[in-house]
């Protein structure tokens, strides 16, 4: 949006005709601003991906509770850490992550 320097009003655009250029006009006062044919944008800046630190770490799951009750679906073995959080509302149950201690497979329940 361009605006008018002389009274403030939006600036219009005038299509181009014939030779003359397309261009901005003020529809209250006679000022005119020309728009330049080419523009070219030279400065590209590439994006750089971040690494994204895992939430739950080795040393977390390593001090975590352990319990003998939940099952692991890649090895069967009966023994694993986990944790709790609360990643939905208040009136939902928590979401349990766990890690087997024999395999190191991660899963949840929710």
């Amino acid at each position: 949006m361009e605006f008018c320097p002389t009274c403030g009003m939006l600036l219009k655009y005038e299509l181009p005709h014939m030779s003359r250029p397309a261009r901005f006009f003020c529809p209250t006062c006679p000022y005119v601003s020309q728009i330049e044919p080419k523009v070219k944008i030279k400065r590209k800046q590439r994006l750089v991906k971040k690494a994204v630190d895992p939430i739950i770490t080795k040393d977390d799951m390593s001090n975590a509770p352990k319990t003998d009750q939940a099952h692991c679906p890649n090895c069967g073995h009966n023994k694993a850490a986990y944790i709790q959080f609360q990643t939905r509302s208040a009136d939902e149950p928590m979401t349990i992550n766990f890690t087997c201690e024999k395999c190191s497979h991660c899963w949840r329940e929710d």
